[in-house]
């Protein structure tokens, strides 16, 4: 009779084991893998676990219909639904879908960003202290997301030539952005510090950081080295969720995220800002400082202009540049 490990051995593997291993062998990050397979679990789920290859065109619509209608989500998020079962129907099983293709997207709305006055973003930096005002500080004054911050590797900082290389930005595309002069010998000390929490690690033979694809197995040694060390290190060490190896992990990013929303209550500014304002507002002060609109472009990392010509509502006074009759 066959052992229960025998019949695991060559138990066909779960359909989100198999999108999980599609989605890494792609390449997409981490959080795109959360996401999709979060909404192939949601879309299985709401068919009552009926496999995907049963099911076509009138399911997805429906499922997506009901995301709007019933679950009152933004056009983003639907999109975003619709590119995961996109991924499973193409990528995953193979299936030939002409009918997603055409399928109609909702069409987003067009906000426009959330900006800090350069007055309210030194406020909310007041607010703020220790490794969280570095971190902030770096964010206004490079233009980097979130995640690319809390990523940012040792190797990466140039002190001489005064750059940050965003590494596996958005899509990703790597980009140079610079170093502010006012951050040079603060980072230059929180790396110090840095420094003796890595020797540390080395001292207690803690695995080497994560590496990202493949470079791990290419250069088995690589994450144990200072060049590849996280720049905002977490302080205790945890199971990375991919592995399971304990060893060192960023810095939580959600921890920024709420000092950030507890120093804008401190400040007193009222806008509904986050951590993704000081993107904003580094854009917008940018172009407020004449800089052309490609060199924005290229600091944020947008792969098209146009998604940076949001921020030119900021050269325009009142209405389009319009003045009320009312100041006349």
């Amino acid at each position: 009779m066959p052992t229960d490990n025998a019949n695991s051995a060559h138990h066909p593997p779960m359909l989100l084991e198999v999108v999980r291993d599609r989605i890494r062998a792609k390449h997409y990050s981490r959080r795109t893998e959360q996401s999709y397979t979060g909404w192939i679990r949601r879309f299985v789920n709401f068919y009552h676990k009926k496999h995907p290859r049963e099911m076509s065109a009138p399911e997805v619509e429906a499922f997506l219909t009901d995301l709007a209608v019933n679950g009152k989500v933004s056009a983003a998020t639907q999109t975003q639904a619709l590119s995961a079962l996109l991924f499973l129907y193409k990528e995953v099983l193979g299936m030939d879908v002409p009918w997603m293709d055409g399928m109609v997207r909702a069409k987003p709305s067009v906000r426009v960003p959330t900006v800090l006055s350069v007055n309210e973003v030194h406020r909310l930096l007041a607010t703020l202290d220790g490794v969280y005002a570095l971190m902030a500080r770096l964010i206004y004054g490079t233009g980097m997301r979130l995640m690319e911050c809390v990523r940012l590797r040792v190797k990466d900082v140039d002190f001489e030539r005064r750059e940050i290389i965003v590494r596996e930005g958005k899509g990703g595309k790597d980009r140079v952005t610079m170093l502010p002069l006012t951050l040079v010998v603060p980072l230059q000390e929180h790396l110090q510090k840095v420094h003796l929490l890595f020797e540390m690690d080395r001292k207690n033979d803690v695995p080497g950081v994560a590496m990202p694809d493949a470079l791990s197995k290419k250069y088995p040694e690589a994450g144990k080295t200072w060049g590849w060390f996280w720049g905002f290190p977490a302080q205790a060490l945890s199971n990375d969720p991919e592995t399971g190896i304990h060893r060192r992990h960023h810095i939580y990013e959600q921890n920024l995220q709420r000092a950030i929303r507890l120093g804008v209550q401190k400040a007193g500014i009222v806008k509904p800002a986050t951590t993704h304002t000081l993107r904003h507002s580094f854009a917008t002060h940018l172009l407020e400082s004449g800089y052309d609109i490609r060199t924005v472009q290229e600091l944020l990392g947008h792969s098209d202009v146009s998604t940076t010509m949001i921020y030119t509502h900021v050269l325009n006074k009142g209405g389009h540049g319009v003045i009320s009759p009312l100041d006349r």
